[in-house]
């Protein structure tokens, strides 16, 4: 057997090559769009991807079961609740799908389909066996149902008809009869790791077994459903508004892939696709932006969850143009495309460069107050203050700013009628990545005071003097 996990950090999200190297069969589950990665696998090792499963329509990304069918001509397989606008293979409960040689039983790489709802009404889990005459398999790929430390949330398609309680009732089967059911030895391999909104409380790790699961996940402690579904829907993070998008169209015929270079723009033309709507997009860190941007742009570094980020401030059929650091451009363009937003034009080259000439233009630079500033600031009986706490509502048992608006950076785009426009306006999260693309937000909704805290919450909190003392 060849057995593969693909990791994307940027989206904490887990794919899988499996294989019989005697046949050269093998099947991709839950592949991104991007799919190179998996094709020049497949090739090192003499195999053929002859399908592609996917364990539910998943909402943080588009997946790529369309481009891999273009690609190998693999069929595409999802659990039999699920309905597709293209052709799709119907996996039923307990389905085998043989890798090895026909008629050799007991031999072979052989799949085994779990149906296991719950995060969504058609998911499923996949056992793997190293031989199909195996009494035990070699692992069992949980899609979101079961998480290391953690379960799928069951509250993301409650916009679209299904409630949680629902999905929570079928979740709860899912995981503490069918999933807890498997031996204790039975590999645990999830589509998702810490950092999803997926979930509330995932692991670093990448993989785990049954057995330990059943000691250390909180979710799957004996327990009644009630107690289930109270406890895995309580201090879930907001989900970004582009989840609904991203599970819809994974249901629907959509453009593949176009991994062709971003075109490089004009200064002028640029300018041009501003006025006519477009998004200026900058990818730089949020110390360079803070020196020096074009005013009205919005800044979502390369440097962390980039494309979840990009989601929750943009929108799917924005027209885009990107700054990026030399070099960086198309990686850009391929993270917000594995989202499903593919509305980029090009990119803007020599960032620097640009702001030197075009001052007239409008160069603007970002305030970002040090804990000792915002102090200051809200001491000033003179100045009307409005401060926001963008973290997600799990964050808050750390404390907070006294006084401070809560609301989540995910909710910040249809609820920001919230934030008062006329005063000053200074955001926060947790150590100042998400204040930074927010603050950038607010200015370009047309805020004129807006501020954020240097380090969030983290730094403001350690210039605190202890109780006592």
């Amino acid at each position: 057997m060849y057995f593969a996990q693909h990791y994307l950090d940027c989206l904490s999200q887990a794919s899988y090559l499996i294989g019989d190297e005697t046949t050269g069969r093998a099947v991709v589950v839950d592949p991104r769009r991007d799919v190179a990665e998996y094709l020049d696998d497949a090739a090192a090792h003499g195999l053929e991807i002859v399908g592609v499963i996917n364990t539910h329509f998943h909402a943080d990304f588009l997946a790529g079961h369309l481009e891999m069918a273009q690609a190998t001509g693999a069929w595409i397989g999802y659990g039999d609740r699920a309905e597709a606008d293209y052709e799709v293979r119907k996996l039923a409960d307990g389905e085998r799908i043989e890798l090895g040689e026909p008629g050799q039983h007991g031999s072979g790489v052989a799949l085994e389909i779990m149906h296991t709802p719950g995060h969504t009404p058609e998911s499923i889990s996949v056992l793997v066996f190293e031989n199909a005459g195996d009494e035990t398999a070699y692992g069992v790929l949980t899609g979101d149902a079961l998480f290391i430390g953690d379960v799928g949330r069951p509250d993301l398609l409650a916009s679209i008809g299904v409630t949680a309680a629902e999905l929570g009732s079928m979740l709860y089967d899912s995981v503490q009869h069918r999933l807890m059911g498997l031996d204790d030895a039975v590999r645990v391999f999830p589509a998702h790791g810490a950092g999803s909104a997926c979930g509330k409380n995932l692991s670093t790790e990448k993989q785990s077994t049954i057995g330990e699961q059943r000691r250390s996940n909180y979710a799957c402690q004996p327990m009644s459903e009630a107690e289930f579904v109270a406890i895995v829907t309580e201090g879930q993070p907001s989900a970004p508004d582009y989840f609904v998008y991203d599970a819809t169209l994974n249901r629907q015929v959509h453009e593949t892939f176009d991994d062709s270079p971003a075109p490089m723009l004009a200064v002028g033309a640029v300018f041009e696709a501003l006025a006519d709507g477009a998004l200026l997009l900058d990818t730089r860190d949020a110390a360079e932006f803070s020196a020096g941007h074009l005013r009205g742009s919005i800044s979502v570094p390369l440097d962390g969850r980039f494309s979840e980020t990009a989601g929750m401030m943009l929108d799917p059929s924005d027209q885009i143009v990107v700054v990026a650091p030399e070099g960086h451009e198309n990686e850009a363009v391929m993270r917000l495309a594995r989202i499903g937003f593919d509305g980029v034009l090009g990119y803007l080259p020599e960032i620097e460069d640009v702001l030197t000439d075009c001052e007239a233009a409008g160069v603007g630079h970002a305030s970002r107050l040090t804990p000792s500033q915002l102090d200051q600031a809200l001491a000033d009986e003179g100045r009307a203050v409005t401060v926001v706490d963008l973290r997600n509502a799990g964050e808050l048992a750390a404390g907070g700013v006294p006084g401070a608006h809560h609301l989540p950076l995910a909710q910040l785009r249809r609820r920001l009628d919230e934030i008062p426009r006329d005063g000053a306006v200074v955001v926060y999260c947790a150590g100042g990545w998400r204040s930074s693309v927010a603050a950038s937000y607010l200015r370009g909704q047309g805020y004129p005071d807006v501020s954020d805290i240097l380090g969030g919450f983290n730094a403001w909190e350690t210039t605190r003097e202890p109780v006592g003392a």
